[in-house]
């Protein structure tokens, strides 16, 4: 080998992965109809059978719960999963799927809170997002009042909010107050942006990923993470035998 060949040598190919190592996708948007994610029934069960191929054996789909733009109630999700069920039942698709929500810091998630009125999964957690603008003054609140009710939160794909990539030590403080992480798989690829890849694969490596998901909103979400399961970081999280979604 050359000295130039040494210098630029590639790192060595890795196999692709069966995301059955991770069994559970713990964020989706798969419900028809009712957020940004899958329009009709149809596409619904084109989405969970890819799933089923890439190897999922169980699915907490997570429809968005935005008070001033997807209304969403836990009634509607739920009504909306038993039916998505109830079809994938006729056509023999074999899936554990169930239904929480991807619950948005606005000013309606204080009510919700203060009713009990939360879809969560697991023991009691509940995942949330932020806006992507700035961090809400109110972030430690409701944190603090999640937990005060019993609930165990997990901040959606913290790695794509720009306002902490020169902040890493929030990702850390977080952590302390006991909020777990999910980090979007795709974000591994440059599906996001190169900078938030660069941001996950820090995450990865400094082990601050709790929890995995695909944020699947269509097909080639999908298509799109099938063509990356060789990457060395979905690699490292695959080995973490702590991994959330791993437990449920």
């Amino acid at each position: 080998m050359s000295f130039l060949s040494k210098i630029f040598k590639s790192e060595p190919k890795l196999d692709p992965i069966s995301l059955s190592v991770f069994g559970t996708d713990i964020h989706s948007h798969l419900i028809p109809g009712i957020d940004d994610g899958s329009p009709n029934m149809e596409t619904s069960i084109k989405l969970v059978k890819k799933f089923v191929d890439l190897g999922y054996t169980k699915i907490v789909t997570t429809p968005h719960v935005m008070c001033d733009y997807y209304g969403n109630t836990s009634e509607k999700i739920t009504k909306g999963v038993d039916e998505l069920r109830e079809e994938l039942q006729k056509q023999n698709v074999k899936i554990d799927i169930s239904a929480a929500a991807e619950y948005n810091l606005d000013d309606g998630l204080q009510d919700l809170i203060d009713k009990k009125d939360i879809l969560t999964f697991g023991d009691n957690h509940v995942l949330f997002e932020l806006p992507f603008m700035q961090e809400p003054r109110n972030l430690q609140e409701i944190i603090f009042n999640f937990q005060m009710a019993g609930y165990k939160p997990i901040l959606a794909h913290p790695e794509r909010y720009t306002f902490w990539y020169d902040e890493f030590e929030k990702y850390d403080e977080l952590k302390s107050r006991g909020v777990l992480l999910q980090m979007n798989l795709l974000s591994l690829t440059n599906h996001y942006s190169p900078q938030t890849r660069k941001v996950a694969e820090k995450m990865v490596d400094a082990n601050l990923v709790d929890a995995v998901g695909t944020d699947c909103h269509r097909i080639e979400h999908l298509m799109m993470l099938e063509d990356h399961l060789n990457l060395k970081h979905i690699h490292k999280l695959a080995e973490q035998e702590k991994m959330f979604n791993k437990m449920l």
